[in-house]
């Protein structure tokens, strides 16, 4: 009888003890406490994404310091990512007509780049900053936005974006608040060039003729390699080995070419003979049915690029709409005395770390737009005449997350009539930005405002929309518009008047990037 007592005991016993160490085992059993999966997740800006996503994925494990979440963060966000990728693939034969294939194939190229992103702030063998981290998290985020963007602005959002809903946008920006929350103060550098730019890249740019160190020449009469940039373009893609610096001269000349420097093409350099010499020119708009996106006349994502002496054109004109004649979406990109003509949103500043200098920007709505990390230096920025009852805005700027490292820093430039604008000036209004996202965010530091900028400075979106989250400031800027008295009364607007911060939109601070190139003979540094 006393030993039939004691199995039930011992049995009792041990399914408890089989119970209590599964539940050591099992990752679900911590979830909620200091550590567990639940506790990291209510830190994030989509907690419910994050643990339905992390709870359900096998590798999950209790973690113990935000690194280990950051990782797994991640790694739970590529999965997904990779999954939407798989699936926009699978939609391409339910596409109903023309525009919405042009929307989905912007989709499907812009998952394969946030796949990438991603990918590239998990590979160990990458030496990833806290920094590069949160520009490439940046960068996948705009991605998913602007594959968004698209249907809609070809007006075929109905059926296609119901399709390609996920929570990847979610899980990317729970990523960069973990990110945000672990990153280390930037570098800051001084001297005359970013730490990323190679001494011999420093002597390229500072040589009186680096035309002359060129491994392709494109010309149209025959002279050089090739007759077109795309032939040349095409050439280096299938023949060149390894990675360094690839210089192509691109001699005088108008050149009627659409060109795309993807991924897979770094470090590549175009070298024109001026941006009066030197014309790379195209006319897609949303108008002719193409998504802002894809009517770039050159779009440039490969890491590294570098253009010098050439202007980018697009000749679709106001009555089209979105016109873009450059997008680029390549980290560490510099344009050097380059030229960007259009109307609507000519210049497309798409995403990750972009330098320009001594460059001539024209346009009339939105001309100098996107979500890049961005400062534009030395710059003359020129509007020019819009159609009639329109209004010229400088700057859209499209940072849809705080946590987002993006924006535009408009430093020590020139805001001007162009000579078609001048004689009609005082018929249309000119603003020096407005919100296109939420957390849009834009400065003007020392920059000389013509007569033609508008008192209150910046113009709304949409009603209220954006005016308390967005940041717009102006630091010690100078010219007949310049006053300050009649600007803007939103939560979002300041009137900067301590240096410390205004400095962090400066060349060396916001871009990481020390005082950025190349400015021969023109004396500058990283800072204000």
């Amino acid at each position: 009888m006393a030993t039939m007592m004691v199995m039930p005991l011992i049995i009792n016993v041990f399914l408890i003890f089989v119970v209590q160490f599964s539940f050591l085992l099992s990752p679900a059993a911590s979830f909620d406490v200091p550590g567990g999966v639940n506790w990291w997740c209510g830190k994030t800006p989509y907690p419910d994404a994050c643990k339905s996503f992390i709870n359900h994925d096998p590798h999950t494990y209790v973690t113990r310091t935000k690194s280990e979440f950051r990782k797994m963060a991640l790694q739970v966000a590529m999965d997904r990512a990779l999954r939407a990728e798989s699936h926009t693939k699978w939609l391409e034969p339910k596409c109903r007509n023309e525009r919405e294939k042009a929307a989905w194939a912007d989709c499907l190229k812009l998952y394969q780049d946030t796949v990438l992103q991603l990918n590239r702030t998990l590979d160990p063998s990458i030496k990833c900053t806290d920094f590069d981290a949160q520009t490439w998290l940046s960068t996948a985020l705009t991605n998913l936005q602007t594959c968004r963007a698209g249907f809609i602005e070809l007006g075929v959002s109905d059926f296609m974006l119901p399709l390609m809903s996920n929570n990847v946008s979610k899980l990317i920006s729970n990523t960069l608040a973990i990110n945000k929350a672990i990153s280390q103060n930037q570098n800051y550098t001084d001297g005359r060039f970013p730490s990323w730019v190679s001494p011999g890249d420093r002597k390229l740019l500072q040589s009186s003729s680096p035309a002359s160190r060129a491994n392709m020449v494109v010309a149209q009469d025959g002279s050089g390699n090739f007759r077109t940039i795309k032939a040349a373009l095409d050439a280096v893609s299938k023949q060149r080995k390894g990675s360094g610096r690839f210089i192509i001269h691109v001699k005088a000349g108008v050149y009627r070419e659409n060109l795309e420097i993807g991924n897979g093409m770094k470090n590549i350099m175009l070298v024109g003979d001026g941006m009066r010499s030197t014309i790379i020119t195209g006319s897609r708009s949303v108008g002719g049915g193409f998504t802002t996106f894809n009517s770039a006349t050159v779009a440039v994502t490969g890491e590294g690029f570098i253009a010098m002496g050439i202007t980018f054109r697009n000749t679709a004109g106001p009555q089209n709409h979105q016109a873009v004649a450059l997008r680029s979406g390549s980290d560490l990109s510099v344009f050097y005395r380059c030229g960007f003509e259009g109307y609507q949103d000519t210049l497309y500043v798409h995403s990750q770390r972009q330098f320009y200098r001594e460059c001539y920007i024209y346009g009339t709505v939105d001309f100098i737009f996107g979500n890049a990390a961005v400062v534009l230096q030395n710059c003359m920025i020129l509007p020019r005449r819009p159609m009639d009852g329109q209004s010229n805005v400088v700057t859209a700027q499209g940072r849809t997350d705080p946590n987002q490292n993006t924006g535009i820093s408009i430093h020590n430039c020139r805001v001007m009539a162009s000579s078609d604008l001048k004689p009609v000036q005082s018929s249309f209004k000119t603003f020096l930005g407005r919100p296109w996202k939420e957390y849009s965010r834009t400065v003007y530091l020392q920059t000389y405002l013509d007569t033609l900028v508008d008192p209150a400075g910046w113009m709304e979106w949409s009603g209220n929309f954006a005016l308390n989250t967005l940041y717009y400031g102006e630091y010690r800027n100078f010219g007949p518009a310049s006053s300050t008295a009649r600007r803007v009364k939103w939560r979002g607007y300041r009137v900067i008047t301590n240096p410390s911060e205004a400095s962090r939109f400066t060349v060396g601070n916001f871009i990481s990037g020390g005082s950025w190139l190349p400015a021969t003979g023109v004396p500058f540094n990283s800072g204000l």
